[in-house]
This record gives structure tokens, C-alpha cells and sequence, in this order.
């Protein structure tokens, strides 16, 4: 469990009442990672729900290993930023593997416990899902302009 006060420093929890910050405080843990640390894997179930909290993480992509794909830079996350953004999108698969730069410190949210929380308080569940689907539309961003740096002139 951390504190209520950890997660308001954070804008994904902009909006949230006292009540919704204490709830998720108490399925939120803060863990560490070494550097060059794999936080987690593509294609495995997304157990948590990540806030990093100092650090720099990247995402990386292989395609599920079919292909001549593997371990792609697909972008990166930083400080106060959410990733394990399929925790809360069905089927709640990784689309990507996590890997620390360096050492990270992250709060992880636990998955079951947070999807439980928005089934029971819609009013919850929608303020979450605008904060992801922001998120969401500047990783898509991110892709279009990788994409277009690509493209032959």
C-alpha cells in the first residue's frame, strides 16, 4: 500500500476524489528496478497498471516473436507517465515488452483490483478511461511520426 498523496502528484489521477485516490492506494505498491531490468513481457497477461515515478523506460515490440521483428524501440515512457496500459483493455495482453534504462522506481497498481474498482464506481472507470485514452492517442502519435521519419523522401 502507498500513500493517497503518492498518486495526486501525478495528472493521470487528476479528477479523482479522496475516496477513489485511498482505494487505489491500497492495491498500489512502489517497486524498483536495476537497470536494463525487463518489467514485463509482450504478450503475457497485464497484471498492473505502471506510474514511473523517476527513471526512463522503454517499449519494445516483436511482433510475438513471428517474424524478423524483434525487440523494436517502439517509444519510451518518462518520469509521471502511465504504462501497462493494457491492464484496463481486453483481452488484458501486453502489447509490448518493458525494459528500464536505467533505474526506475515505478508504483504498480494491481490489474484485478483496479478493473473491480471501475466495475463497481462507473464514475471511476470513465475519468480512468479518458486519462488512458490520452495516453493512448499520444502513443499513436508518437508511431505516426516514427512511421513518417521512415518513409523514403
Amino acid at each position: 500500500m502507498i500513500s493517497p498523496e503518492q498518486l495526486r502528484r501525478y495528472p493521470f489521477f487528476a479528477g479523482l476524489t479522496a475516496d477513489h485516490l485511498r482505494g487505489i492506494a491500497m492495491i498500489a505498491q512502489e517497486v524498483s528496478y536495476p537497470a536494463q531490468s525487463l518489467i514485463f513481457k509482450e504478450g503475457e497477461e497485464a497484471c498492473c497498471l505502471y506510474v514511473l515515478v523517476s527513471g526512463e523506460v522503454e517499449l519494445l515490440y516483436s511482433g510475438g516473436n513471428e517474424g524478423k521483428i524483434a525487440d523494436a524501440y517502439v517509444g519510451s515512457i518518462v518520469q509521471g507517465e502511465v504504462f501497462g496500459i493494457s491492464t484496463m483493455v481486453g483481452p488484458f495482453l501486453l502489447t509490448a515488452s518493458a525494459r528500464s534504462e536505467g533505474p526506475v522506481e515505478t508504483i504498480q497498481i494491481e490489474a484485478a483490483g483496479l478493473r473491480a474498482m471501475c466495475e463497481v464506481d462507473h464514475g471511476l472507470g470513465y475519468i480512468l478511461m479518458q486519462h488512458l485514452a490520452q495516453a493512448l492517442a499520444l502513443r499513436l502519435h508518437e508511431c505516426r511520426v516514427q512511421l513518417a521519419a521512415c518513409k523514403p523522401a
